[in-house]
């Protein structure tokens, strides 16, 4: 167990760091990633990551950003950063975390696509939300995470659910595979997804309303190669489909859509 938790530190989190660009996709902190200090310490990590997505989810068209990695974690249970938000894990126990936090949506600009063109800004705001997380034997790992306050209206809520599986191939070499899915309600989707009559008369789309459901499920692929103690790489392949009334959306130009990252990682 010892072995997994100092390598799911890495690996879990190289494996999303696709969700953590900022105007490219919407699954940013879809988990709680509680991996950067042994238990009962503080500890973090900091890093970058090279990642090539899309300009928004649902667009055809390719975006290569830099993303800067900063997450920390006190013994007391507090945890702040770019990657789990600022929160609180009420559990001593290391297989089992649960608790509160807050987090940041970072909406979607108009300007990140020409597709987006009248249909105006979703505003950046903050979420409310809870987190669960249980450590399987045998690598096996479960999340789950409940975020409020997202969209036009700050009503929109998103229950994202995964489960992923790490082992060591190699030594100073290992593999993670995980999935996952995304659930959201009316309001969510239907900023991100929908376009009301003014919209449809500014942007020359169709009119269209998004009703709640599941938004995309996802799998991700990650490879982690341990440089030092502290330091490691990890490339990451991460693959998306979006579902039920996103996928109808006229805004979504590519209903699947494949992403890459590199990163580097040091932990202290």
């Amino acid at each position: 167990m010892k072995s997994i938790r100092h390598h799911l530190k890495t690996i879990t989190l190289a494996a999303c760091i696709v969700a953590a660009a900022p105007s490219a996709f919407a699954q940013a902190f879809d988990a709680v990633r509680l991996y950067g200090a042994a238990p009962g310490k503080d500890g973090g990590t900091v890093g970058a990551a090279v990642v090539a997505t899309y300009e928004y989810q649902g667009s055809d068209k390719r975006s290569t950003l830099l993303v800067p990695l900063l997450d920390y974690q006190w013994a007391s249970g507090w945890f702040a950063g770019f990657s789990n938000g600022i929160g609180y894990n009420f559990s001593s126990s290391q297989p089992l975390q649960y608790g509160l936090r807050v987090t940041a949506n970072t909406g979607r600009k108009v300007s990140s696509s020409d597709d987006l063109r009248g249909l105006g800004d979703v505003a950046a705001t903050a979420e409310v939300g809870a987190f669960l997380n249980y450590t399987l034997p045998r690598g096996l790992f479960l999340t789950s995470s409940i975020r409020y306050g997202a969209g036009v209206d700050r009503k929109g809520l998103i229950v994202d659910l995964g489960a992923g599986y790490l082992t060591t191939i190699a030594p100073k070499w290992n593999l993670a595979a995980g999935l996952g899915i995304t659930l959201a309600n009316a309001s969510y989707m239907q900023s991100f997804f929908g376009i009301t009559a003014a919209q449809a008369g500014a942007s020359g789309y169709a009119a269209y309303t998004a009703g709640s459901g599941a938004r995309d499920v996802r799998a991700n692929l990650a490879l982690t190669y341990s440089i030092a103690p502290k330091i490691s790489v990890t490339a990451a392949l991460y693959a998306t489909r979006l579902l039920a009334d996103a996928k109808d959306s006229p805004l979504t130009r590519k209903r699947s859509a494949e992403s890459g990252v590199v990163a580097i990682n040091y932990a202290f």
